[in-house]
């Protein structure tokens, strides 16, 4: 996907599908299946990489007492029941299309709902979801759930009605800094060819998650910013156990690319866990806007 050409007035046109499925957002369903063994397990190896580094950012902009949170793609809570323990927020509402990981470990002050925000019904407290509508909450959270959807910046404009005045948008998807740079090792072509399977197969899409923040501003947020966070691919470290895995379950989306076959992919998996492994990993773009505050007036 190319960059696009902000029209008169400042907002951007959505970005475009490009070589995507014809039916895109099929996370969970064409790979990744939630009742496909150890599936918790990979998910919860993305959280020792990432939430120390999630939690950070959600306290600094404010996450705390009193706060009423939505948790997007919730997968098996990590960030929620952290919100809560950590943070000491109020409440927190966990989002998935599938929420058997999250019912599978409860704690006091989360509740759950199994919804796709994708939905257009998703955000207007309109039937299937009087939980969750404009105004709600103090805190909406997304972390790898808008690179696999297509309407994102609708997503986003509907999700940023959602919060209270003075509430926070916080969005984190993968940003991979290597691109056409990476070299043509096993390593580098099995992580190519993981991003091309996943847009051929579910419409997963990272080239336009630099945009975050102009995207953010155009839906209306203000104070907006973001950070990136590439964590270190060393052998053995949670990071590097995700790649795997991740690689394992899209293996067949990955070598129908014709851009790897099984023995390429193998050699990477090897890699990963050798005393050799010298890479960049694809890191984590996360981005954030407010809504702006009502005249005379603290967030609600």
């Amino acid at each position: 996907m190319g960059a696009q050409t902000p029209t008169p007035g400042g907002t951007s046109p959505e970005p475009a599908a490009s070589g995507g499925p014809s039916t895109p957002g099929g996370y969970g369903t064409r790979v990744f299946r939630p009742e496909q063994l150890g599936e918790d397990e990979r998910i919860d190896l993305g959280a020792l990489t990432y939430d120390d580094t999630t939690l950070a950012r959600l306290r600094a902009l404010g996450a705390g007492p009193g706060w009423h949170c939505l948790e997007l793609g919730a997968g098996t809570g990590s960030v929620a029941r952290r919100l809560l323990r950590d943070a000491g927020v109020s409440s927190v509402l966990a989002v998935d299309r599938d929420v058997r990981f999250l019912a599978a470990r409860p704690e006091p002050g989360l509740t759950t709902l199994e919804a796709d925000i994708a939905d257009p019904a998703f955000g207007t407290a309109g039937d299937g979801f009087p939980e969750v509508g404009p105004g709600r909450f103090h805190l909406v959270h997304a972390r790898f759930v808008l690179m696999h959807l297509p309407a994102r910046q609708r997503v986003i404009s509907r999700l940023a009605e959602l919060l209270v005045p003075g509430g926070v948008l916080v969005l984190g998807d993968a940003i991979d800094l290597t691109g056409a740079t990476t070299p043509k090792t096993a390593y580098g072509r099995t992580m190519a060819a993981m991003w091309q399977g996943l847009r051929d197969t579910i419409g997963t899409d990272v080239s336009w998650t630099p945009r975050y923040p102009e995207l953010l501003s155009a839906a209306g947020l203000v104070s907006v910013a973001s950070d990136v966070h590439v964590p270190p691919l060393v052998p053995g470290s949670p990071i590097s156990r995700f790649w795997a895995e991740t690689w394992e379950r899209s293996r067949p989306a990955m070598t129908a690319t014709d851009l790897v076959d099984d023995a390429v992919v193998d050699e990477a998996v090897r890699f990963l866990d050798s005393p050799d492994c010298a890479a960049l990993s694809p890191g984590m773009i996360t981005a954030w806007g407010r809504r702006r505050e009502e005249p005379g007036g603290p967030p609600a």
